[in-house]
């Protein structure tokens, strides 16, 4: 632990003077430098050059009548026979150190610890003992050249991060070692990348899975259409056949190998333009090979995401109400018998923000309406209500979990429990989301939120045949996020 500590404190020896947009951010709040940068800026003009800083995040979640990993026949929405709920703590904190020693010359590191108490998964999926978060250089500056480079470990998000995203919901979170190029101008933003995704392994130090490269390039201009930002996007995951065995331990799941190539375009409208409407539309489309190592057998991979989404905010109401609709969809695998594979690569999202706050579903063999309504009665405070409707694309396939896993019974395979049940109802349920966020600073962020899902016929199906019985899910959490 000594030298693991000593490691740690001298990672954090670097730092950047400022964020990098969406894709490489300080924990500060974006209102102003951070707590301590201001005091210290305020004390001596010789701190400018400095950026110092962390996050504190403590959060408690309750959850009945979800699966708890590592006990024994543990399945969603289960009703009877094993033990279903869970109360735990998640801590999760943050330094960071950065240094700008010349103008276009930029370092920032970031060592992280993060760890929960009393939970009864198994094993521990949130725990991981300081450790280094991000540590990278970013060389040029856009005021003398428009070209960047930014090297190291760091986090990936784009677009709403429904694709590649930093995943901040987790108590871990997801950083890449990569390099990044940036081509920037008033009128376009051009990223290219490559990579290999950091797989966290508590006690050890994080490295990353050499057989999993995940590169790209994407576009970004508000010049092509009035009112709008248009986004363009190419992503490529190369995952070799030492992936599934490339870290021991691991607290993610590691990808088996596969070849997969996605094309999108993201459309969104600019905040303010519309007297009050938004709308945003992606949709991306894979094409590829998707390796299925247990049978032997190369697949080709074709497959579909659409995500569509509208809103109104009436802005001289009282409450400031914001009513919006939203749909998305990802295709299914239709023939497990085949020589294709159709089910949509959700490849390195943040997915609890899009398809219910359970975290239950991701962008894959899912039909999702949303409504949400949002309200703000003080200043500071925002309250949700989110509702979401879940079908499967295809009940040839597998109800595939918030990670990208498919769900699968006590023995797959055999038509009992969660599997592909092609005869079965398509209707998964519903949930509904009540969040409640109060800042009364810029620095200071608090969450209270409550989850309820209603189980439909293919949950109830799925599990009759056991004789497990199916019943509702429910969760709730409280978070604090305090940035220094």
């Amino acid at each position: 632990m000594k030298s693991r500590l000593t490691l740690l404190a001298g990672a954090t020896a670097l730092t950047a003077l400022t964020p990098l947009h969406a894709q490489s951010v300080s924990a500060a709040s974006p209102a102003s430098a951070g707590l301590l940068n201001d005091w210290l800026r305020k004390q001596t003009e010789d701190f400018e050059p400095f950026d110092l800083g962390g996050q504190f995040r403590p959060r408690l979640e309750h959850k009945e009548h979800l699966a708890r990993p590592g006990t024994p026949g543990a399945l969603d929405f289960r009703a009877e026979g094993v033990p279903t709920g869970n109360t735990y703590w998640l801590f999760r904190t943050k330094f960071h150190l950065g240094y700008a020693p010349a103008d276009g010359v930029q370092f920032f590191a970031e060592g992280r610890d993060s760890f929960a108490l009393n939970d009864r998964r198994e094993p521990d999926p949130e725990t991981d003992r300081a450790d280094l978060h991000q540590a990278w250089v970013l060389l040029g500056h856009r005021a003398h050249f428009p070209l960047t480079a930014q090297i190291g470990r760091q986090q990936l998000r784009y677009g709403e991060e429904r694709l590649v995203g930093s995943f901040d919901w987790n108590n871990i979170g997801r950083v890449f070692d990569a390099a990044r190029l940036r081509y920037e101008t008033e009128s376009l933003r051009v990223d290219a990348f490559v990579g290999r995704v950091v797989v966290p392994v508590d006690g050890v130090f994080n490295v990353p899975n050499d057989y999993d490269w995940f590169s790209g390039v994407y576009a970004s201009t508000r010049a092509l259409c009035p009112k709008q930002e248009t986004q363009l996007y190419f992503l490529a995951r190369n995952a070799g056949t030492g992936s599934p065995t490339a870290v021991d331990r691991p607290l993610i799941g590691l990808a088996t190998p596969r070849d997969i190539y996605t094309v999108g375009a993201r459309f969104k409208s600019l905040p303010g333009e519309l007297a009050g409407w938004d709308y945003a539309l992606e949709a991306a489309g894979q094409f590829g090979r998707f390796k299925e190592t247990a049978a032997g057998a190369s697949l080709d991979h074709t497959a579909l995401a659409v995500s569509a989404g509208a809103g109104y905010t009436a802005a001289t109401c009282p409450l400031n109400p914001r009513l919006g609709v939203e749909y998305n969809f990802a295709s299914g695998d239709s023939d497990p018998t085949d020589d294709r594979h159709e089910t949509f690569e959700n490849l390195f999202p943040t997915n609890h923000k899009f398809y219910g706050y359970m975290d239950l579903f991701s962008w894959q063999n899912l039909h999702n309406p949303r409504l949400s309504l949002s309200l703000q009665p003080a200043r500071g405070l925002t309250l949700t209500v989110d509702y979401h409707l879940f079908w499967l694309a295809d009940t040839a396939d597998y109800f595939y979990t918030a990670a990208g896993a498919p769900r699968r019974g006590a023995a797959p395979g055999s038509g009992t429990g969660y599997d592909r049940n092609p005869g079965y109802d398509s209707f998964v349920g519903s949930e509904l989301d009540l969040v409640a966020t109060y800042a009364p600073k810029p620095w200071l962020n608090a969450q209270l939120g409550y989850g309820h899902f209603f189980v439909g016929e293919y949950v109830r199906q799925s599990l009759a045949a056991p004789g497990y019985g199916a019943r509702d899910a429910d969760w709730v959490y409280a978070q604090m996020v305090f940035n220094f």
